[in-house]
């Protein structure tokens, strides 16, 4: 697996990978069902693909530098969960945030994800209250501290 800055020229897959996702499904899918990544997103921000060796897209991060920071998109493709890459995603997005200098890096994390992002190091802060369109539930609110 190697991880590299997204280009303009992966919008498509890494929509595809969002609005795909197997943890989206239910009560969730209305987040996703018209979400788009696209090239101005890409080229405005810290997003970076993990791939595997045959350029099968396993997964992705973007990293908001703020301020304030912040993780704003992690996703793994359903086939490749449980293979180690969100861990890999998540230690790549920490050792990036703090090569820009940053301290710690917010996530308003999908309410399945919390355990995850708790496993790799971020601590629950707050809750934030439903306010996006399509978004009808508190979503747990963590901090990476990058110490």
């Amino acid at each position: 697996m190697i991880i590299r800055r997204a280009t303009a020229a992966d919008a498509g897959r890494l929509t595809e990978l969002v609005r795909g996702s197997g943890a989206y499904r239910g009560g969730y899918a209305a987040m996703v069902e018209d979400y788009e990544v696209t090239a101005e997103y890409i080229a405005a921000h810290d997003v970076f693909a993990a791939e595997g060796d045959d350029g099968t897209l396993l997964g992705f991060y973007a990293l908001l530098l703020g301020p304030p920071a912040e993780l704003d998109l992690m996703f793994v493709a359903d086939a490749a969960q449980g293979r180690g890459v969100g861990r890999r995603l998540a230690a790549h997005m920490k050792d990036r945030a703090r090569s820009a200098g940053l301290s710690r890096v917010r996530v308003v994390s999908h309410p399945p994800s919390e355990g995850f992002y708790r496993s790799v190091g971020a601590v629950r802060v707050g809750t934030v209250p439903a306010t996006l369109p399509g978004v009808t539930w508190e979503r747990p609110e963590l901090v990476f501290a990058l110490g």
